[in-house]
C-alpha cells in the first residue's frame, strides 16, 4: 500500500501521460474505422509520443512500466480487431480442429460447400468475416498455432468474442513471457534491462498483436526465450522451444544459418557435432508438431499456399515495387514471376553470407546478423504487412540498431491503402514510408559503420 501512494506521490507526471494514453488506446480500439486514416494517424503517433513520454518521465521505473503494459494490453480485450480480419480465419481453423477435421486438407470455400456443420458455431459468419482472398486458400498457419486456435475456442461461451478474448489472453501471456526473458537475457548481456519497454510499451506491438490478433507476439516469446536458453549454454532445450517459435510463425526458420558459427569449441573450431545435434532437434520437434496432420495432400496444400502467399501478393513492398516498375518500363508486363525467383536468391545468398563471413559467438553478434538478413529479406519481399516487423523491433533491442524503431512508427503509413474501395496503395505515400526507413538504416548501417560488410 505504501508503495503504491509513492508512486502516486512521486510519478505523478508517468501516470498522466498513462491515463492519456489510455483514452487513446480505448479510442482506437473501440471507435476506429481503419478506412478513417485521418483519426488512424493521429491516434497512432499521439500513442508514439505518449509512449515515449511514459517511459523517459518514469525514469525507466520497473514496476510503473509493467502496469502500463499490462493496463494498455487489457484495454482491447473486449474489443473486435479494426485493422485486421485474420482473426475470423484463426477462428475458423481452431473450430475446424475441434469438429475432428483437419484445417490443412480442405479450404473455407469447399467446406462451405458441403454445407454447414451442425458442431460448427458461427460458422456462416467466419466465412463471410474472413474475405474471400482467405477463405479460398489452404490454411498457412503452423500447428503450434493452431494449438493457440483450438485453446482460444475452448473459452467459455460460443461467440466470436469469446474466441477473440480467448486469443487475446494468450497473447498478452505470451507478451508477458517476452517481458520476463527479454529482461533476463539483457542484464546477462551487461545490456540495460529496460530496453524491454522499447518492445513492451511499443505503441505498434500492443496495436498488432493484442489489439489485431496476429500471433508474432507468441512466436517472438518463444524466440526470445531460446536465445536466452542459449547464452546459458542450455542448446538442446533451447532448440525445442526455437522449433515451437517456429511452429507458431515461420520466419526463425530463416535464422537457423546463422547458428553455425555459434557451436565452437575451446580451440575455437567449429563443433560440427553440437551443431548437427542442434538442428536434428529443431527438426526433430517439428516432426512431432507436423505429424498430427501429415499426409501427401497436406504437403501439397501446405507448400502451395506458403508459394502462393510470398509469390503472388503485393502489399507495401519496396525494392521489389521498384523492380516492377522497371520491368514495366522493359517489357510492359507485371515481372512478378521473374523477380519472386531472383530476389529469394539474393535474401537466401546475404543470409549465408552472414552465416559464415560474420561473427556469431554472442547473442548480440547473433541479434544484429538476425536483424539485417531479415531486413534485407523484407527490403526484397513482394507483401510487407505491418506485424511482420515484429521480429525486427524485438532484435534490434538486442543490437546497436534502432530503424527498425522508426520503421514501426511510420508502417503506419501502409494502412493508407484501406482507405481506397479498392484496397490502392497510394506509391507516394509508401515511397515517404521507405525514404525515411532506409535514411536511418543507411545512416546506421553504412555510415556509422557499426557493421562492416
Amino acid at each position: 500500500m505504501l508503495g503504491i501512494i509513492n508512486i502516486i506521490k512521486y510519478k505523478k507526471l508517468p501516470l498522466v501521460f498513462i491515463i492519456l494514453s489510455s483514452i487513446l488506446y480505448l479510442i482506437f480500439a473501440y471507435d476506429l474505422a481503419r478506412t478513417d486514416t485521418l483519426k488512424l494517424l493521429l491516434l497512432y503517433v499521439g500513442l508514439f509520443v505518449f509512449a515515449y513520454l511514459v517511459i523517459k518521465s518514469s525514469g525507466f521505473y520497473f514496476r510503473i512500466l509493467v502496469f502500463a503494459s499490462v493496463l494498455f494490453r487489457f484495454l482491447f480485450l473486449f474489443a473486435i480487431p479494426n485493422l485486421s480480419q485474420d482473426f475470423y480465419r484463426f477462428i475458423w481453423d481452431g473450430q475446424m480442429i475441434l469438429s475432428g477435421l483437419n484445417p490443412y486438407l480442405s479450404t473455407p470455400d469447399y467446406q462451405m460447400e458441403l454445407g454447414a456443420l451442425t458442431n460448427f458455431p458461427n460458422q456462416l459468419e467466419l466465412y463471410h468475416g474472413m474475405g474471400s482472398l482467405s477463405a479460398s486458400n489452404y490454411t498457412n498457419y503452423p500447428p503450434l498455432n493452431q494449438l493457440c486456435f483450438v485453446i482460444a475456442n475452448l473459452f467459455p461461451g460460443h461467440s466470436i468474442l469469446n474466441s477473440i478474448v480467448g486469443m487475446r489472453i494468450l497473447i498478452i501471456g505470451a507478451d508477458l513471457g517476452t517481458l520476463y526473458f527479454g529482461k533476463k537475457l539483457l542484464e546477462k548481456l551487461n545490456i540495460p534491462s529496460n530496453r524491454i519497454f522499447w518492445y513492451i510499451l511499443n505503441p505498434f506491438i500492443i496495436i498488432e498483436l493484442t489489439g489485431n490478433l496476429h500471433f508474432e507476439g507468441v512466436m517472438v516469446f518463444f524466440f526470445v526465450w531460446s536465445l536466452y536458453l542459449l547464452h546459458c549454454r542450455k542448446w538442446i532445450i533451447s532448440a525445442i522451444i526455437l522449433a515451437c517459435s517456429i511452429s507458431i510463425k515461420l520466419i526463425p526458420l530463416m535464422f537457423l544459418p546463422l547458428f553455425f558459427k555459434w557451436f565452437k569449441k575451446e580451440n575455437g573450431k567449429l563443433n560440427l557435432k553440437k551443431l548437427i545435434k542442434f538442428y536434428l532437434v529443431v527438426g526433430g520437434t517439428l516432426i512431432l508438431f507436423f505429424i498430427p496432420f501429415f499426409s501427401m495432400e497436406f504437403i501439397t496444400n501446405y507448400s502451395k499456399t506458403i508459394g502462393l502467399w510470398f509469390g503472388n501478393f503485393e502489399f507495401n513492398g519496396s525494392i521489389y515495387y521498384l523492380a516492377r516498375e522497371i520491368g514495366y518500363a522493359i517489357t510492359g508486363y507485371n515481372e512478378i514471376a521473374i523477380i519472386t525467383k531472383i530476389f529469394p536468391l539474393i535474401s537466401l545468398s546475404i543470409i549465408l553470407y552472414f552465416s559464415f563471413f560474420r561473427a556469431t559467438h554472442t547473442i548480440t553478434e547473433l541479434a544484429t546478423s538476425m536483424l539485417l538478413a531479415l531486413s534485407c529479406y523484407l527490403f526484397l519481399s513482394t507483401t510487407v504487412h505491418p506485424w511482420y516487423l515484429t521480429t525486427l523491433i524485438i532484435l534490434s533491442i538486442f543490437t546497436a540498431y534502432r530503424y527498425a524503431l522508426i520503421w514501426s512508427v511510420v508502417i503506419i503509413l501502409s494502412y493508407f491503402a484501406y482507405a481506397d474501395i479498392d484496397y490502392t496503395e497510394n506509391l507516394w505515400v509508401l515511397a515517404l514510408e521507405y525514404l525515411i526507413v532506409f535514411s536511418v538504416f543507411i545512416w546506421e548501417v553504412v555510415l556509422k559503420k557499426k557493421i562492416i560488410f
